[in-house]
């Protein structure tokens, strides 16, 4: 990769590619753009941090060659990286590096006839500890009240301005119950106050955060003004008021951690990356999965796990005539071991339901099959229902695409190329996080362009390996 670089990163990351970046006139940056690009690529392929990547620069010869520098040369200051990135962030194509990388690809012609994209997503934890509900108040209203001078006027109780927990004996619940519901009180008081204010856009965005942490994790307690921590957990609960866009990830149904979701989309044969997303840990894979593929043309064939098997996402893919190798989620039963769904014949056309039974129903307006007491004297129903009113039947708006994925999963012509194909996502997932599963930064945008940076440089270092060379005709596969 660093002989790569020192040979070629004029051609991959010339300097008119960055010129909208300083648009001043006033002179060009003192670094040049390709020696930054450079070490951002590095940067994000080593998983250093900005001064751990200038200290390389500083003193290893392989990222000195890299960059163009000679042994006696000077890096530059980590600063100059924050800088760029932000300026990056800030453009119109923040992910321009990503966008080069994939114009040699696109050159190269190596996935020009590979019209299978599989499509996988990997956790990535955040860059800031876990908060629990007394300590992001706490921390929220210190920060309000800095923010928001007028607010200094607004009396709250002083021992929970101080750092750290306020005093509570964390094993009474009683005085538990009374320092949430004065926290809760001061922050209240601070939002009541603060609609009177004209605040700019970081101090409202501070007072809204307080109002939805005061808000999230609590409900009402005995007697009137009273608090408690509510034993349930809020949707799309914010877990830190340091990084408010982070958020619980459920993998499994009884484990989870905190952080983004990183979505790929790959071609499994070579192993390329061609689109990435980065999202709140609490995004659903089908939710990001248009966004995966929105530059494929008709006809790309997508595998996917059951995650990726929404009616919503079949509908999506068939609307533009790509073909789903995404396998279904499994049916449950009412009752274990009992009929499921496709024990129904459901017949759209007529509007109508026949159980395993032989009775029959109409489907409602809503899309409903209510049998009713029509299952009190069933000879079946111990294997259908346990609902005292009987068996319903609530049809997916998607039902018809859904039930042909389950048949299409039953058969050859399904699982051959999805156990040879989807497999070799996870490869990509691997390289992709090597080494990097934590993040360094906070917010959904900032990490959005490191997650750009570094599937540039893995798809760059797979390339090099494929044999990626710089011939009179351009970028070529060897």
């Amino acid at each position: 990769m660093h002989a790569f670089l020192a040979e070629h990163r004029h051609r991959l990351f010339p300097d008119e590619m960055f010129a909208d970046l300083f648009p001043s006139g006033r002179g060009r940056p003192s670094v040049p753009a390709d020696v930054i690009a450079t070490v951002m690529v590095l940067q994000a392929l080593e998983s250093r941090s900005d001064r751990e990547a200038c200290r390389a620069l500083q003193t290893d010869i392989a990222w000195k060659a890299a960059a163009g520098l000679a042994i006696t040369d000077e890096a530059f200051h980590p600063t100059v990286l924050t800088l760029w990135r932000n300026k990056l962030r800030a453009s119109g194509d923040p992910e321009r590096i990503f966008g080069a990388v994939r114009a040699v690809i696109a050159e190269t012609g190596v996935i020009a006839r590979k019209h299978r994209r599989a499509l996988d997503s990997t956790v990535l934890d955040d860059a800031v500890a876990r908060q629990d509900t007394v300590t992001m108040l706490a921390t929220q209203i210190r920060r309000v009240r800095k923010l928001v001078p007028e607010l200094a006027e607004v009396w709250v109780r002083e021992h929970n301005l101080e750092p750290g927990r306020p005093p509570c004996d964390w094993d009474d619940p009683g005085d538990i119950d009374r320092l949430i519901s004065e926290l809760v009180d001061d922050a209240n008081e601070l939002v009541w106050a603060a609609e009177a204010l004209e605040l700019d856009e970081t101090q409202t965005d501070a007072v809204a955060l307080l109002a939805l942490v005061a808000g999230q994790d609590v409900e009402p307690g005995d007697g009137p003004g009273r608090w408690r921590i509510a034993q349930r957990t809020a949707p799309d609960r914010v877990i830190s008021t340091v990084d408010p866009e982070s958020r619980h990830v459920h993998k499994t149904r009884h484990a989870y951690r905190d952080g983004y979701k990183a979505h790929i989309a790959a071609e499994p044969d070579t192993g390329l990356i061609t689109s990435c997303a980065l999202t709140a840990g609490n995004t659903s894979d089908a939710e990001a999965a248009p966004g995966l593929l929105a530059g494929e043309p008709a006809g790309t064939e997508v595998l996917g796990d059951s995650a990726y098997g929404t009616g919503e996402l079949r509908h999506h893919l068939n609307e533009r005539d790509m073909t789903a190798l995404i396998k279904p989620p499994p049916l449950r039963p009412a009752v274990e071991g009992g009929y499921t769904l496709d024990d129904f014949n459901i017949n759209e056309t007529a509007g109508t339901v026949t159980c395993p039974a032989g009775i029959t129903v109409a489907i409602t307006a809503r899309r409903n099959a209510r049998f009713g007491r029509r299952c009190d004297d069933c000879a079946l129903r111990q294997r259908c229902t346990t609902a005292t009113r009987g068996r319903i039947i609530a049809l997916h708006a998607h039902h018809g695409l859904l039930a042909a994925a389950r048949g299409f999963a039953a058969t050859d012509a399904f699982t051959d190329p999805y156990r040879q194909h989807r497999p070799m996502v996870e490869r990509s997932i691997a390289w992709l996080v090597r080494g990097s599963r934590r993040l360094r930064y906070r917010g959904t945008d900032r990490n959005q362009l490191w997650l750009g940076h570094r599937v540039a440089a893995v798809n760059l270092q797979r390339l090099i390996t494929l044999g990626l060379t710089r011939g009179t005709g351009g970028w070529a596969i060897a």
